[in-house]
């Protein structure tokens, strides 16, 4: 697709396609849990459409100043879940043709040149790859999924170690925000250097070896 237009709508109706996935994924968990979900707590968001080598899609609660010149907002919504898509590319943000994405996306780059601190989820799509229901839906479940088993995660933590509640804050806020290294540190910092063995990109393993060691010391 060349028409703008036409590449607006298929992104449109991806968002919604990503968002209706992580919906119905969410269905069954019990009422609190999923209040808790990110995407269903927030009261209103933005999804960022920003297209350097790599196609970013991320969803932020960060307010964003109202269009001008040649941007583009589209208000959408499922339910009482309510989010803007704003598309940004090189021509209007600079900052993302100088991005090198050769090798691979640079997620953290694409959020610094936009200015975004808050991150409720930022999915890349490469080159060449459809925006497909297939692609959405697969996105949108696994997007869910992982909010949920962090969220669980995360209020076991703070039972674990009441007395650091705060740390365990500042590492999930790192958890959603995408930052690996702040995350790692924080975990060495709850459960001791020589318990985390997982990569600082490896979210998962890097919280999922976090509860381990506390509950191997409570033991």
């Amino acid at each position: 697709m060349t028409d703008p237009e036409q590449m607006r709508s298929a992104m449109t109706a991806y968002v919604q396609a990503v968002h209706q996935a992580y919906l119905d994924a969410a269905a069954g968990l019990p009422p609190g849990d999923k209040a808790r979900l990110p995407l269903v707590g927030a009261d209103e968001f933005t999804v960022l459409a920003a297209g350097s080598r790599y196609l970013h899609v991320l969803a932020t609660t960060d307010s964003l100043p109202a269009p001008v010149g040649q941007e583009v907002s589209i208000s959408d919504s499922l339910g009482d879940m309510r989010w803007q898509v704003r598309f940004f590319d090189p021509v209007i943000a600079p900052g993302l043709g100088l991005i090198d994405e050769t090798d691979a996306p640079e997620p953290l780059q694409v959020r610094e040149t936009l200015g975004v601190r808050s991150v409720l989820y930022h999915l890349s799509v490469p080159p060449g790859s459809g925006l497909t229901p297939h692609h959405a839906l697969h996105a949108g479940t696994g997007l869910a999924h992982a909010h949920a088993a962090a969220d669980r995660d995360f209020a076991t933590l703070a039972s674990l170690v009441p007395e650091r509640g705060s740390v365990v804050h500042e590492m999930h806020a790192a958890h959603v925000n995408g930052l690996a290294r702040a995350h790692l540190l924080l975990a060495q910092d709850i459960a001791g250097v020589s318990s985390i063995e997982a990569q600082a990109d490896d979210f998962e393993q890097v919280r999922r070896q976090t509860l381990a060691a506390l509950r191997d010391s409570q033991r």
